[in-house]
């Protein structure tokens, strides 16, 4: 582990510092992408960016000042005392008033921030396993990890449970690019797979953390886990019924409706009809063409 990278005269570079600012930045550019394939301006990203960091941090901080208020004049103003559901609770919240905002539908943003989340998550992670902090508890596992100057430090061989949560994001996140975006067809589906997708992810994990239990045997973090796991699958059983719904009443494909999570352009049509008749023969006829829908 290492909790320090590198000093400058009085100013020290700490790892979990610079794997954060790398986290925002691989959201951002996968932000960027998924935009871009959306058929949406990518420079709405930045904003997204810049709303994600000040939205996080401020609702992670809030989170943990909640669960430990006796540590308030301590951690109100340090770098550490971050909890990540309180982060991506704020981060969402930002970035859904910056999506309400700007042009695009709000549900196609949040199918594009979607995969960020997952990426940025997995990067993050490596930040906490380099300054010691969120491990799990003692295994005698192969790969089983002490953290001598962690936060807190322990000599004991435990569950790096950094490295769990980093590998099971990236398998959500192609879980979410390669299985679930070709088959969804309503937009907004993508992002409550990812809120499912997360929940599943942190519940099995918290089995290995240190965390305390709160309701019926469960960590907090498990609790906030199971009404993530119910939102998700609540909102795309809602929205993908909905275009089976749609399918079914007009017979066909419910493809190019409103709730498309694809980009569709309005269908364009020109005619010119001449529909006279002399001596009950017809001598004009009609024609029209009308441009193929683009996704």
């Amino acid at each position: 582990m290492y909790p320090e990278l590198f000093s400058i005269g009085p100013v020290t570079i700490h790892s979990f510092g610079v794997m954060m600012s790398l986290a925002f930045l691989v959201s951002g550019a996968v932000v960027a992408w998924q935009l871009k394939r959306r058929g949406i301006d990518p420079e709405l990203a930045y904003s997204l960016l810049i709303a994600a960091i000040v939205g996080g941090v401020v609702g992670a901080k809030l989170h943990y000042l909640i669960v430990h208020p006796d540590q308030f004049r301590e951690a109100v103003f340090s770098g550490s005392g971050l909890i990540w559901y309180g982060g991506l609770f704020g981060g969402v919240i930002a970035c859904t008033a910056v999506a309400a905002l700007s042009k695009p539908r709000t549900a196609l943003v949040a199918d594009a921030v979607a995969p960020a989340l997952a990426a940025g998550y997995a990067v993050g992670r490596v930040g906490c396993l380099l300054n010691g902090d969120d491990y799990g508890v003692p295994t005698s596992l192969p790969w089983a990890m002490s953290f001598p100057l962690g936060s807190p430090p322990t000599d004991l061989l435990v569950h790096p449970t950094q490295i769990y949560e980093s590998l099971m994001s990236l398998v959500i996140l192609g879980v979410l690019l390669w299985v679930l975006a070709p088959r969804l067809k309503r937009a907004g589906a993508l992002f409550w797979s990812y809120v499912g997708l997360a929940g599943v992810e942190r519940f099995i994990v918290e089995f290995v953390r240190t965390n305390d239990e709160v309701l019926v045997g469960f960590t907090q973090a498990q609790v906030i886990s199971v009404v993530l796991m119910a939102a998700g699958v609540a909102g795309v059983w809602w929205l993908e019924s909905r275009t089976a719904g749609l399918a079914a009443a007009g017979g066909g494909s419910a493809r190019g409706r409103p709730g498309d999570r694809r980009v569709r352009s309005a269908p364009s049509s020109r005619a010119s009809t001449s529909d006279s008749k002399a001596g009950g023969r017809k001598v004009g006829g009609s024609k029209s063409q009308t441009k193929h829908r683009r996704a």
